[in-house]
């Protein structure tokens, strides 16, 4: 390398200096404070800039600037114009320029937010945001009134993770209105909500929720430190901030949860996790996750436990399933007939008598066209989309299989497969089994049931060594903590979980009293016995 590249190459600037430019002082000048901020934004027509003079408010001009969209044009009028052009002052002449400013802040603007900036970056920041700015000549500082008033989604039922019973409610893509919901079911003064401005250009806001006192302080520190170092362009959903915080390392498997329940978060806060709403998604985050939180659902705690145990238990054996099944298949038909029912073995081998190609080219080929088939369903119109499954089940199907290309075994395996993946509740944990699927299809069809278990055995020593901000992810069943196993493969009665488990906390605290067991007939009569009380009502005597 010459010794004039190698200097041009130590004087490159820092990226990170070019992502964040310096901040430039407001000018006095109202023109050029105008001016400035017009040629920033392009001269977009959006943006209403009005000058406006007062000779009872301010002997020097005024300006207001908003974006029309983003701000209530009722609001702009009631809070911003009109108290400042009815404004008369009580004397003869009209205030200096500085008591002018701090008249208009302190009693002049009727509305809830109004906040001071001095630089070009900070207005325009609070401008996209939809604030009406009011620049004042004569002077280095503005105020910017908090008049936002955008259209919104209005509050609707979850799309993506239904239930029977429970709340029918979901996030939008306002910010607030998702920590509003939080609000409304954490009613405490331990809830922190923090907000930051992760983008330099999309300025996204993006809210830590937690409970004071349940929270580790760890995990928080941590995730407060990987929110401060990301410095990108853009955030325009909450798997962008995913990305960006979760642990490193190469694994298909999610290490954060994502969820559009409100209900969901405020439960996973209570058991001592960190909620992230990112503004401009519905999808909010939860961490610290461990593998078996992505098997839950908010509805295991709204029905009985007996049932929620049973339905918990199937999801695990889908997952099994969906991850085994047409490895299963492949190993055992290419390498270990001798395993099979006599009658069964006869029945596969007449059934595959006609495919021209081997186990695995067969599952691959039907594996690859229900994955066509699912995006092609994703993808297309609502109205079509029903028939896109139609075709795909029915006609191409009975088709594949009148054509000899593949078994009516392997049709009944992949079809049973893709039901099974449906059944996990988590989508991200459901695509992270459609990739290992396919490992587990080329192991089997090279090494048959050695193969597989070979690959399970790595799989299960990877999810051991895999970590989410600091907590174990197969917490607590590695390390083994017995007792904090009444809520990961089946659930047990509430009134059985006093404590929350200490997979997320560095102390157990208690979320109940003792004593809530219901009581039995019995111990109702023994306790009134007891008492001298009778629990029967006394029939009374006929008159």
């Amino acid at each position: 390398m010459s010794a004039r590249s190698k200097q041009g190459r130590e004087q490159d600037p820092d990226p990170v200096e070019l992502l964040i430019p310096a901040p430039s002082p407001l000018s006095p000048s109202l023109d050029e404070a105008l001016q400035e901020i017009s040629s920033r934004t392009g001269a977009s027509p959006d943006i209403v800039i009005r000058r406006f003079a007062s000779e009872s408010l301010s002997p020097l001009p005024l300006a207001f600037i908003y974006i029309d969209g983003l701000v209530s044009a009722d609001l702009v009028n009631q809070t911003v114009l009109q108290p400042l052009m009815d404004y008369v002052s009580p004397g003869s002449s009209a205030v200096a320029a500085d008591d002018a400013y701090l008249l208009v802040k302190d009693r002049l603007l009727p509305v809830g937010g109004v906040k001071e900036g001095k630089t070009i970056e900070h207005m325009l920041a609070l401008l996209f945001e939809g604030y009406t700015l009011i620049l004042f000549g004569g002077l280095c500082k503005a105020l910017a009134a908090d008049t936002s008033g955008w259209e919104k989604r209005s509050v609707n039922e979850p799309t993506s993770q239904g239930v029977i019973r429970g709340p029918k409610e979901g996030f939008t893509e306002s910010l607030r209105v998702g920590t509003s919901m939080l609000r409304r079911r954490l009613k405490t003064s331990d809830l922190r909500i923090e907000e930051y401005k992760i983008g330099q250009r999309t300025q996204t806001g993006v809210a830590l929720v937690y409970l004071e006192g349940l929270a580790s302080a760890e995990v928080l520190a941590e995730i407060r430190r990987r929110l401060n170092g990301i410095i990108t362009d853009s955030i325009l959903e909450s798997n962008y901030i995913e990305e960006f915080i979760q642990d490193g390392g190469l694994t298909p498997f999610p290490t954060i949860q994502n969820t559009e329940r409100p209900d969901a978060v405020a439960g996973g806060i209570l058991e001592g996790q960190v909620g992230i709403i990112i503004d401009g998604t519905p999808f909010a985050l939860l961490a610290p996750s461990t593998f078996f939180n992505f098997f839950q659902s908010s509805e295991d705690y709204y029905q009985r436990y007996d049932i929620s145990s049973f339905l918990r238990l199937i999801r695990y054996g889908a997952f099994f399933v969906s991850m085994l099944l047409p490895a299963l298949y492949i190993a055992v038909t290419t390498f270990h007939q001798e395993m099979l029912p006599t009658t069964l073995l006869i029945s596969l081998a007449a059934q595959r008598e006609g495919v021209p190609f081997p186990a695995l080219a067969e599952a691959l080929l039907m594996e690859l066209t229900f994955d066509v088939l699912r995006e092609a369903g994703v993808r297309m119109p609502r109205t079509i989309g029903p028939a896109i499954s139609i075709v795909g089940a029915l006609v191409l199907g009975q088709a594949a299989v009148s054509a000899g290309l593949v078994s009516a075994a392997m049709v009944i395996v992949v079809s049973f497969t893709a039901i099974s993946n449906f059944v996990i509740p988590s989508l991200a944990i459901a695509n992270s089994i459609r990739l290992i699927r396919f490992l587990l299809m080329l192991t089997a069809a090279t090494l048959g049931l050695f193969g597989i278990m070979s690959f399970m055995m790595v799989l299960l020593i990877h999810m051991a060594g895999l970590y989410s901000f600091g907590v174990p992810y197969l917490s607590p069943v590695a390390p083994m903590i017995p007792r904090y196993l009444k809520d990961i493969f089946i659930r047990v009665p509430l009134w059985s979980m006093p404590l929350r488990p200490k997979t997320y906390l560095g102390k157990e605290t208690r979320r109940q009293g003792p004593g809530q067991k219901p009581q039995s007939h019995e111990e109702q009569q023994k306790k009134a016995q007891l008492t001298g009380r009778n629990t029967h009502p006394k029939e009374e005597e006929p008159q």
